[in-house]
């Protein structure tokens, strides 16, 4: 079979598909397909086993113009185009023009999130209450678009429950058009990860004496890692609070830690290379995600698996990862007090984060590799209509 890909990031950028995409595309490869790459990047990728055809940073319009022709041109002679966009128009109807079929994979509503950051809504809306109210021209001609590009496609892949929800109940899409396939955990497992915390410390030139606070996120606005830093306040001054990753809210939280007097307790990384993620984990004492949105964290999978006992927001797909008490703690994103007593309780009882840690490993299973990419690979032979040698789909 012949597959092109397409993804919003790939490496050195972070972010989900910059991890699931180049990891599918060498699984593919691997079971003898023939694969290229679509994907936005900020450099040309080099050393991976299958083309990749970078569209460079700039304004977006123009880069989603690029990438349009991009697939066009790369669709011509693939069986299958496989999207990994939630602004998917152009890919989507690329892909159609050559009379390929398309299976698109679902990490966001797509118009939640262009309406969050272009403040066609309220910041204070989130995904679940965004889905009953009204908000304007913008908002209904971006849901009106998303739709369209969904019906195009043959078949849906949502990495949660809670995704694939959405669109039955609130999109009107066939629940039989729609599975949810869980994101597949790319990294180590945690006895192949021999440092110990304080050698991972040591490399990393973090301070041996002090109490790390970790989180690793795409720097948007629902990320809320605001409020992480006013958690902090009430913690003890040795805890320290590590922030990887870049985006749009780089800049003001930075502002907003100097605002607090928070700036020597807070380090913000920037993009950081997928090779020392693993140590950040293994240095940290704690790992937080406290986004308002995630469909099915990449992240909170590899902290699982390596060892970091975790607190994430109890919302969309982080129950589906992480169960409140047993693997891990659950807070509501917008309740600094409740994160600050968990990241306290945490630090205080480290036998309660050695339960979560390996309970956390032994349900690792369910984001086996191998399992979730056989299952989409064979959603991806149905739909170009080459019968399978695999499981039912």
């Amino acid at each position: 079979m012949r597959v092109l890909l397409t993804s919003p990031v790939f490496p050195p950028d972070l972010g989900g598909p910059a991890v699931y995409v180049p990891s599918f595309a060498r699984f593919m490869r691997d079971r003898g397909h023939e694969v290229k790459v679509v994907a936005f990047c900020s450099e040309e990728p080099q050393g991976y086993p299958y083309p990749v055809i970078a569209i460079p940073r700039g304004p977006l319009p123009v880069r989603y113009l690029k990438a349009f022709w991009a697939v066009l041109r790369e669709a011509k002679g693939c069986d299958v185009v496989y999207v990994n966009e939630h602004l998917a128009l152009l890919h989507v109807l690329a892909a159609r023009l050559r009379r390929v079929p398309t299976v698109i994979r679902i990490m966001v509503d797509g118009s939640w999130e262009i309406a969050h950051r272009k403040g066609w809504c309220p910041e204070s809306v989130d995904i679940v209450t965004f889905q009953t109210e009204s908000y304007g021209l913008k908002v209904r001609l971006t849901r009106f678009l998303q739709r369209r590009w969904w019906k195009w496609c043959r078949h849906i892949v949502c990495c949660s429950e809670f995704l694939r929800q959405i669109l039955i109940q609130h999109h009107g899409v066939p629940a039989g058009k729609t599975q949810r396939i869980l994101n597949a955990y790319h990294g180590p497992r945690a006895s192949e990860l021999t440092a110990t915390k304080a050698e991972a410390r040591a490399r990393l030139g973090l301070d041996g004496e002090k109490q790390y606070v970790l989180t690793i996120c795409r720097l948007m606005v629902w990320k809320r890692v605001d409020r992480i830093l006013e958690a902090l306040q009430g913690l003890a001054p040795d805890v320290h609070l590590v922030v990887a990753g870049d985006g749009d809210m780089l800049e003001p939280w930075r502002a907003f830690a100097a605002k607090l007097g928070m700036s020597d307790r807070v380090t913000f990384l920037g993009n950081v290379p997928h090779a020392e993620i693993p140590l950040y984990i293994r240095a940290a004492d704690v790992f937080v995600l406290n986004s308002e949105y995630e469909g099915l964290s990449h992240t909170l999978l590899e902290v699982q698996v390596l060892g970091t006992p975790t607190i994430a927001s109890g919302v969309c797909g982080n129950p589906e990862v992480v169960e409140h008490g047993v693997n891990g703690l659950l807070v509501d994103p917008q309740d600094r007090a409740a994160l600050r007593e968990a990241i306290r309780t945490l630090l205080e009882e480290p036998e309660l984060g050695e339960r979560f840690v390996n309970e956390g490993i032994a349900r690792a299973g369910r984001f086996d590799r191998e399992l979730t990419f056989t299952q989409v690979e064979a959603v991806l032979l149905q739909a170009a209509g080459i019968e399978s040698r695999l499981a039912p789909v």
